[in-house]
């Protein structure tokens, strides 16, 4: 019979795999004698500051006589408060993803001709090489949309002639390249994938010129290519709202990183998506839609808050769904009483269930949001408060938009781009050393013994 070592987990592995468990560990002790913030934060949650930025700001806390005290969440993308910006873009009948693109990349917002500029250099780089789709995308797609992101942005490096420079123009002509073509990529690597796997029917649309990135997306991932104002208008939004997130999130950091050991861009920004691709970070959206499924199974009636109420302790209590012991989008590492972005979501996730005729799961949503960092609190021993953050409501929103659960986490990766380009190029820009934080040895210094004498 035949067994595919790439995936075969031997006699022989799991005797070495026993050897690691039961000798090669820390105390946990020793990360509390030597003062260790693991995670690089602190007890609160706060991250050890290892670097500056003037890209964007997140604000939780303000200074009250002389003491920090928590604060309404804000966000801001190069000074300008994300709230105010997506209530300037939704407002009018033009989509803002770009726009604010242009803001995180050249530190101000655009005019009209600077906006109109910009947006036709995307479309001009909204181009992959030829035969791309076919000799890369379509073959062994992958089950996982973000290691076939990874893969394609890997590759592009053999298509482009300047890969390693590392001069700022350069830069930015790759970054600017990615950002246009991560929806194909994404997109693409997943019509081959259920193409290939699931037997369903393939189809290529070509992104459309005057087309904003929400409305391609949904232009080339429908099998109609038909969207309404409104599911263009939310997508928008979403991907505004998950642009940038500062410099000390997990894969921007990532990009900071991998940027200063004076690398390519193809791979800073596989790395970054590396990042992303895990659970703790661009998956929790996922966990947030699955749990709801799974709560509307077992909940009988959705509009009792007490057996709402069951079930959340429950799910803290590792009695229900994964059992894990997380109600899964609540919390945020640095926001505590609430989340810019998801209180700016909230409207319009209501407005589309509306659309939808989703009225009766939004209320669901709303009843858990308000329920949940109550019973939090009494379950659980916490330092700071607990709000909703963005995954509490995005997965929602990409279920009514008909996103598959694959390209939730690389719908992410569309937005969170813009932001790793403007992380890269400031890294580069201002010449910092190569980062190499430190850690203590805490093992053994042992003789060598010859194999014969073991």
């Amino acid at each position: 019979m035949y067994t595919n070592p790439y995936s075969e987990i031997t006699p022989e592995l799991l005797k070495l795999s026993k050897i690691y468990e039961d000798d090669i560990s820390i105390d946990p002790e020793l990360y509390t004698k030597y003062d260790v913030k693991r995670g690089l934060r602190d007890l609160n949650g706060k991250g050890v500051l290892v670097g500056l930025t003037e890209i964007s700001d997140v604000c939780s806390s303000k200074i009250v006589d002389g003491k920090s005290v928590p604060m309404e969440g804000e966000l801001y993308y190069r000074g300008y408060n994300v709230k105010d910006l997506v209530t300037g873009i939704s407002e009018s009948s033009h989509f803002g993803f770009e726009e604010c693109t242009y803001l995180l990349l050249f530190g101000k917002l655009p005019n009209q001709k600077e906006l109109d500029e910009f947006t036709h250099l995307l479309s001009y780089y909204r181009t992959l090489p030829t035969g791309f789709v076919r000799d890369i995308i379509m073959k062994a797609p992958s089950r996982d949309m973000m290691n076939t992101l990874a893969r394609s942005v890997l590759t592009l490096y053999s298509y482009d002639d300047a890969a390693d420079d590392i001069s700022i123009p350069n830069v930015l002509r790759q970054c600017l390249q990615m950002i246009s073509l991560f929806p194909l990529l994404s997109v693409y690597g997943y019509q081959a994938y259920k193409h290939y796997h699931d037997g369903e029917s393939l189809f290529i649309h070509q992104p459309k010129p005057e087309y904003s990135t929400a409305e391609n997306i949904l232009h080339i991932l429908r099998a109609d290519s038909k969207f309404s104002a409104l599911e263009a208008k939310l997508l928008d939004i979403a991907l505004i709202l998950h642009m940038e997130h500062g410099g000390g999130n997990n894969s921007t950091f990532t990009t900071h990183l991998v940027s200063s050991s004076a690398t390519d861009t193809y791979s800073v920004i596989a790395a970054s998506l590396g990042s992303l691709k895990g659970p703790k970070h661009g998956g929790a959206n996922i966990k947030v839609v699955q749990m709801f499924e799974d709560m509307k199974e077992v909940v009988k009636d959705w509009e009792d808050e007490e057996e709402v109420s069951r079930y959340l302790r429950a799910l803290l209590n590792k009695e229900a769904f994964d059992r894990a012991g997380l109600i899964y989008g609540m919390g945020h590492a640095v926001y505590s009483l609430s989340d810019p972005r998801a209180v700016i979501f909230h409207s319009f996730v209501e407005r589309l269930s509306a659309e939808k005729g989703k009225q009766k799961e939004f209320a669901l949503y709303t009843m858990v949001e308000k329920l949940a960092p109550k019973i939090i609190g009494e379950e659980r021993k916490i330092y700071k408060g607990v709000s909703p953050n963005v995954d509490f409501y995005s997965g929602f929103a990409y279920s009514m938009l008909n996103l598959p659960l694959e390209l939730y986490t690389p719908i992410f990766a569309i937005a969170r781009i813009a932001g790793w380009s403007a992380h890269r190029l400031e890294e580069l820009s201002n010449n910092g050393k190569i980062m190499r934080p430190a850690y203590k040895y805490v093992g053994h210094h042992t003789d060598y013994v010859p194999i014969s004498k073991r």
